[in-house]
């Protein structure tokens, strides 16, 4: 097994074509047939079947394909590593946003990493918390924004911000953001909700189990934009972190009003992995991230959040 049959069986999955492959990676199509086959033989199995719209990949080509993209990913980051120019940072960094965070964060973050560390890469990846934190396990991942979760035998958990959820409601309702929404006034409206499962959505419904208020849920859906969406059409209401809204808020396309009775918070956390060697690329990504959100919660914009006191766990290889 070799990193041309592993580039070979990628791209071909990616394209579904051994032709528009071998274009690609400028070889001429019987190589590429050829890099397959032989590391199906050394497999014993099969990782495409041959069909009339292309190569489809098996159950075991699926595996294969997974495995092999990370393999190529950790090569490219190794040449990064060690071919540096001297005095200066060099690698490629994946990092993982909260949907709610990437208005306020991405540009100001690819703007400073590019201006202080310009030989690093910044990969970045946009979902909830749940979805992040199992591309952080499985390896996908260097370092991520999670919420609500404390350091584990496995992870790194550092608090950065807490933040109020707020009451989203249509423009009509007239939610003002100095006038705090008790739940049980969230509970008589329609809602469309987060999926069961999802972190966001344990939040909520613990909150309405103290505040014994039973939720009217007309529609759920993993994603915000889709929330917002629903609300501004006049569904329901809805409950997200006021990051998540402030933007729509300000517009007048919907309005917002911190939750009270009970109040509900959650805290924001950056992760890594605890036992892994820390490349300097992921320490200066990790080091202007928190810049930039103590920089956002100091002047003002992040709505209703505040720093974490401390500086998290006491761990040299803590992000």
């Amino acid at each position: 097994m070799d990193i041309k049959q592993l580039r070979a069986i990628v791209t071909v999955a990616e394209v579904g074509s051994v032709t528009r492959a071998a274009e690609l990676l400028h070889l001429v199509q019987p190589a590429v047939t050829r890099q397959i086959r032989t590391l199906e033989e050394e497999l014993g199995t099969s990782l495409f079947e041959r069909t009339g719209q292309g190569m489809r990949l098996t159950e075991a080509g699926s595996v294969m394909v997974d495995r092999a993209r990370r393999a190529l990913a950790e090569l490219e980051r190794a040449r990064a590593e060690v071919q540096p120019t001297p005095g200066r940072v060099t690698g490629i960094v994946t990092l993982g946003l909260l949907s709610s965070t990437t208005d306020l964060l991405a540009e100001p973050l690819v703007s400073a990493v590019a201006r202080r560390h310009p030989d690093v890469r910044l990969r970045l990846l946009t979902a909830y918390s749940g979805h992040l934190q199992q591309w952080l396990d499985d390896g996908d991942l260097d370092l991520t924004l999670l919420y609500n979760l404390a350091s584990t035998p496995s992870l790194n958990a550092r608090p950065l911000v807490r933040e109020r959820l707020w009451a989203v409601a249509p423009a009509s309702a007239g939610l003002r953001d100095d006038r705090p929404v008790p739940f049980a006034q969230v509970g008589q409206n329609p809602l469309v909700m987060p999926t069961p499962g999802h972190a966001l959505r344990n939040l909520i419904d613990a909150a309405a189990a103290r505040a014994g208020a039973d939720l009217n849920v007309i529609a759920e859906t993993n994603s915000m934009r889709v929330q917002k969406r629903l609300v501004r059409a006049g569904h329901g209401w809805t409950v997200l972190p006021g990051l998540g809204i402030a933007e729509d808020a300000r517009r007048g396309t919907v309005s917002a009003a911190p939750l009270s009775e009970p109040e509900v918070r959650r805290s924001i956390v950056l992760c890594a992995p605890r036992f892994q060697r820390t490349p300097p690329a992921v320490k200066v990504v990790a080091q202007e991230l928190v810049r930039q959100i103590e920089s956002a919660v100091e002047l003002g914009k992040w709505p209703s959040a505040e720093l974490s006191a401390g500086d998290g766990p006491d761990d040299s290889r803590r992000p």
